[in-house]
């Protein structure tokens, strides 16, 4: 019997329940390769038809296949430390606390209301998350998933390197992994659109995400926009070839174990969501993108799924999305145990 015939149904029936207009999705197994490209690229102003190669508004991934990477790089080289105070590289912000492990691992309690925010202009936008944002009690004490922390990590990195944060990971992880297709400026035709918005029409080919539309090169959270064939290629580096030889063994092996300081087992590494492997319990990484994306990578069995989708077009007002990637999370982690 074929393998992951129930999640390869499940992906289906998000395309032609309407759950999703399109979808490019790659389950890997080793050297085998479950891939297809079904749906709209498009359904307003007029319908699209999806085309193989077309990149997507990564959204969140931006912070593992982008930021994170860059950080681990610059902790191999000393530039930076795990436990080294935020405050250190950003002495605008008031608290002494939080530390870069804190920022990777969403534990570091910083929140708070900025008024207007989407439509401050970007130095001001950055000013307000620096000096308006405080640090609640869940510091090291709770995950509390939130692209603050990755607007500093950002920032720390523009700090160290002297170039925003989105040129750095051109330069170093994109274009040292030959991602041909993955940019932060790309070409609309070849892009999926994402939402039909009042303000901003039909986005396409622009991030979607309004702290990223702001902040451009300055944003560490969002931004990337890749096709699957570079997202294949990021994942398998990552897993196979320690991201093409551009980290050392120690920071991949730490992306793959909880890294918080709140005591017992944690879901949290550096930037990923760790996962159970359904047979030995052993541990895979996984994340999430608003905009219809998620990688789900286990290194131990070299096994990848890939899933892009613009579930955010035509309007971000979708739950039904979010329960069927639950499900289909859970039957891709039963099938790959089997």
């Amino acid at each position: 019997m074929e393998r992951y015939q129930a999640t390869i149904k499940q992906l289906n029936a998000m395309v032609d329940d309407g759950v999703v207009p399109g979808m490019t999705y790659l389950i890997f197994d080793g050297r085998r390769e479950w891939t297809a490209t079904r749906g709209w690229a498009a359904l307003k102003p007029s319908r699209e038809k999806l085309r193989p190669g077309m990149v997507y508004d990564l959204a969140s991934l931006t912070k593992v296949v982008g930021t994170v990477p860059v950080v681990a790089m610059l902790l191999q080289e000393g530039r930076l430390h795990l436990d080294d105070p935020v405050q250190q590289y950003l002495p605008e912000f008031g608290d002494p606390r939080p530390t870069i492990r804190n920022l990777l691992t969403h534990t570091s309690g910083i929140h708070g209301y900025i008024p207007h925010r989407n439509e401050l202009p970007a130095d001001q936008l950055v000013t307000a998350f620096l000096t308006q944002q405080t640090v609640d009690s869940t510091l090291n004490r709770q995950i509390r998933y939130a692209d603050v922390n990755y607007l500093y990590l950002g920032w720390i990195v523009e700090r160290v390197c002297g170039q925003p944060v989105q040129e750095v990971i051109t330069q170093r992880v994109l274009k040292p992994l030959g991602m041909t297709t993955a940019t932060f400026n790309p070409n609309p035709a070849d892009a999926v659109p994402t939402e039909l918005q009042t303000k901003r029409g039909l986005i396409r080919g622009q991030v979607h995400d309004p702290k990223g539309y702001i902040l451009g090169a300055r944003c560490g959270c969002a931004g990337l926009f890749a096709g699957l064939s570079d997202l294949a290629t990021f994942s398998r580096q990552l897993i196979e070839n320690r991201l093409g030889g551009l980290l050392n063994t120690e920071l991949v092996d730490a992306m793959f174990v909880d890294q918080t300081r709140i005591p017992g087992p944690h879901s949290r590494s550096l930037g990923w969501k760790l996962l159970h492997d359904r047979g030995d319990g052993h541990l895979l990484i996984s994340h999430t993108g608003f905009t219809g994306t998620w990688l789900i990578l286990d290194r131990q069995t070299d096994q990848g799924f890939i899933v892009l989708s613009n579930r955010v077009h035509p309007t971000a007002a979708n739950q039904e999305y979010l329960d069927r990637r639950d499900q289909l999370y859970a039957t891709y982690l039963r099938e790959k145990a089997e």
